[in-house]
C-alpha cells in the first residue's frame, strides 16, 4: 500500500442474495484529503463503508485500513466513525459519554477541545436521551473524533441538522483535514461535498461512474445553464443551433447549451432589451443526476 493511502478496495464485490450491492469497486482514500463518496439510495455507500470498516467481508476482491485487514485492532484504534444510526447508552450526560470514550485511546483529543471543535459544550450536562436528533449526531461527531484518529468515517454526518449546526461541522471537518486527518464522508446534501471535498465518487449500480474533484465530475456535463427575462419564443429558441433546451420558468427563459457564448450572442442579437442575464456551469448536483440517468439507460440497453 502507498504511503498516503490509509484505506483501500481493490475489485470489492460484495452481493446479497441475487443482489449485487458492489460489482467490482477499486476505491483508494489518501492521507489528509476529504473523500466525498455520492449516490442514490441502493448505490453501494454503505456498502463500501462496512466493507473497509471490517463490518462485512467481501465476496471478491479485498478491503485494507492501512494496509491490514480492516478487523485487525491495529488499524481500527486509528479510525474514527459515525455511521447513519448509533445505540448510546440514553441515562448518561453527554460529558460521560465523552470522558469513557476518550478512556479507550491511548492520546485522546482534550476534553474542552474536542467539545468545543463538536460544538456541544453547552450539552455536556444534558442526558443524550434528550436531546434532539440534530444535538444527538454532534455528540457522536464528537465521539469519533476524540480519539485524533488518522482516518474518519462519517455516514451522512448532517441529517437532523439546522443550517448553523451545519455549517459549525464542516468548519471542524475542515480543521480535521488541516491536521492530516483522511475523512470519508457519505451524503445526500450535494452542497456538502461541493463545499468539502478534495475528491468525489460517484457509485452507482455497485459501480464507480465518477472519481475527481468537483470541477471534473461537473466536466462530465457539458452543458452550460442561461437564465434571463426576454420576450423571445421559447420553443423558437429551443430550435436553434446549440441549444439542448429552452423553456419559460417563472417568467424567465432559461436554455441549456454546450455553447454559451454563441448563444448568448444570438440571444443579444434577437432581443436588445433581454435582461437579468446569467451564465452558470453545470452544478454538482446536475453533474450527479445526469451520471446517474446515463447509468439508468445503460442498464435499460442492456
Amino acid at each position: 500500500m502507498n504511503d498516503t493511502t490509509v484505506a483501500r478496495l481493490a475489485a470489492a464485490v460484495k452481493r446479497y442474495g441475487s443482489l449485487t450491492a458492489l460489482d467490482g469497486v477499486d476505491l483508494a482514500v489518501k492521507r489528509g484529503e476529504l473523500l466525498a463518496l455520492l449516490g442514490p439510495n441502493g448505490a453501494g455507500k454503505s456498502t463500501s463503508i462496512s466493507l473497509l470498516l471490517g463490518l462485512i467481508r467481501p465476496d471478491a476482491g479485498r478491503a485494507e485500513l492501512f494496509g491490514l485487514d480492516p478487523q485487525r485492532i491495529e488499524a481500527r484504534r486509528r479510525i474514527g466513525v459515525m455511521l447513519q444510526s448509533a445505540n448510546l447508552p440514553p441515562t448518561l450526560r453527554v460529558g460521560e459519554l465523552l470522558r469513557l470514550t476518550m478512556s479507550y485511546y491511548p492520546e485522546p483529543r482534550g476534553f474542552d477541545e474536542t467539545a468545543a471543535l463538536a460544538g456541544i459544550g453547552d450539552l455536556l450536562l444534558r442526558p443524550y436521551g434528550k436531546l434532539s436528533g440534530g444535538q444527538q449526531r454532534r455528540v457522536q461527531f464528537a465521539l469519533a473524533m476524540c480519539g485524533r484518529p488518522e482516518l474518519l468515517f462519517l455516514d451522512e454526518p448532517t441529517v437532523g441538522m439546522d443550517i448553523d449546526a451545519r455549517q459549525k461541522l464542516w468548519a471542524a471537518m475542515r480543521t480535521l483535514v488541516a491536521e492530516g486527518c483522511a475523512v470519508v464522508l457519505t451524503t445526500h446534501y450535494l452542497e456538502e461535498a461541493e463545499a468539502l471535498a478534495q475528491r468525489v465518487v460517484v457509485l452507482g449500480q455497485g459501480r464507480v461512474l465518477s472519481e475527481g474533484s468537483v470541477d471534473d465530475l461537473r466536466k462530465r456535463v457539458a452543458l452550460t445553464r442561461i437564465r434571463c427575462v426576454s420576450d423571445l419564443d421559447a420553443d423558437a429558441v429551443a430550435r436553434w443551433p446549440d441549444v439542448a433546451s429552452a423553456a419559460r420558468e417563472n417568467g424567465h427563459l432559461r436554455i441549456a447549451t454546450a455553447r454559451a457564448e454563441t448563444v448568448v450572442r444570438r440571444l443579444l442579437d434577437a432581443d436588445p432589451a433581454l435582461s437579468e442575464l446569467e451564465v452558470q456551469r453545470a452544478g454538482l448536483a446536475e453533474a450527479f443526476t445526469e451520471l446517474t440517468r446515463e447509468t439508468a439507460a445503460e442498464q435499460e440497453a442492456a
